[in-house]
């Protein structure tokens, strides 16, 4: 991340030691976006996490009472500055997070549409090591919890459709200026858009994407504010039907993202050094899902690589999830 970047460029200079703990606490304040609550398939419990969307993304479930629990695992040993230059510090990243959560979708009896509200609250931890002792990280706590008040979808014949707001409170594990957060001290908002396409009607193939826009307020007890974000997630494959007791579905196919931050981070706190960096990246991967019938649940297993990076580490993301439908 750009934080980081800056952090090992600064820690260079001869007189940097006595600035290494303010250093360390803005590495935290962005180290901690990959730790934001993550969804569920076809569920959406906040999608901060890139690659946690997948051939569902943009799609809306059928009515239903839904229970989450995924786990998404990242690491990442390159670091890119604001150029796409890599910076040989000696990265070591490794960082989990477990958010557990619901959604509860109705269908307007008087309409074709569907109104879905969800929320979920993370366990996390990250554990960082550079060529600088002192600039390492190792800390574990909850994270931001997140809500969505309002979703809305509909449900065509080969085309779902789904459009809402959310937000992510500033309830986790967060110090000011210290390397001890897990929480970002901050309220995000979050907007909300996409939609899944079957290319036949039996819904088996199909292409979907779920895009967001997120607008960042300032951190609480810090002069800093993160820029605004926009991203995409989603995913083309093709679902099998097995003829068996067990396995009621089985998807394949691709994942993929892309993240671009659209205004400057700023705030009288934030670096010189990070003053016009902005985070890129777009990433790719493989997924699979299976749906099992006596259970009502959905396991889901996705890893994705970033492919190209900017102001941030190089990283991989392994996602597995369990979705069990609680009420129907």
């Amino acid at each position: 991340m750009k934080a980081l970047s800056a952090a090992i460029d600064i820690l260079r200079h001869p007189r940097a030691r006595g600035k290494t703990r303010r250093i360390i606490s803005v590495v935290v304040f962005f180290l901690m976006a990959l730790l934001r609550a993550a969804p569920a398939e076809a569920q959406q419990l906040g999608h901060k996490v890139l690659g946690s969307l997948g051939l569902f993304a943009g799609s809306q479930p059928d009515s239903g009472l839904y229970l989450v629990d995924q786990f998404a695992s990242y690491g990442a040993d390159k670091l890119y500055d604001r150029a796409g230059n890599r910076i040989p510090v000696g990265l070591d990243l490794d960082a989990w997070s477990n958010p557990v959560g619901f959604q509860a979708t109705f269908k307007l009896p008087w309409s074709s549409m569907y109104v879905n509200v969800a929320a979920a609250a993370p366990i996390a931890e990250v554990n960082l090591q550079i060529n600088q002792p002192e600039a390492s990280i190792d800390t574990f706590g909850f994270g931001d919890v997140y809500v969505q008040p309002i979703k809305v979808g509909w449900k065509l014949t080969q085309t779902d459709i789904v459009a809402g707001y959310a937000f992510y409170a500033p309830t986790g594990l967060y110090i000011p200026r210290a390397s001890g957060s897990i929480g970002h001290g901050q309220w995000t908002h979050e907007f909300s858009f996409g939609g899944i396409f079957y290319f036949d009607r039996a819904k088996r193939w199909s292409i979907s994407a779920l895009t967001s826009f997120d607008l960042n307020q300032r951190k609480q007890g810090i002069d800093i504010t993160r820029g605004n974000t926009f991203q995409f997630q989603g995913g083309a494959g093709k679902i099998f039907r097995p003829q068996g007791k067990i396995f009621q579905a089985v998807g394949m196919g691709v994942a993929g993202y892309g993240l671009w931050q659209v205004q400057d981070d700023r705030g009288a706190d934030l670096p010189d050094i990070l003053r016009g960096a902005r985070d890129l990246a777009l990433g790719v991967g493989p997924e699979i899902n299976s749906t099992l019938a006596p259970i009502r649940s959905q396991i889901t297993l996705r890893y994705c690589r970033d492919i190209t990076v900017k102001s941030r580490p190089q990283g991989r993301i392994l996602i597995i999830q369990l979705t069990i439908l609680a009420r129907h």
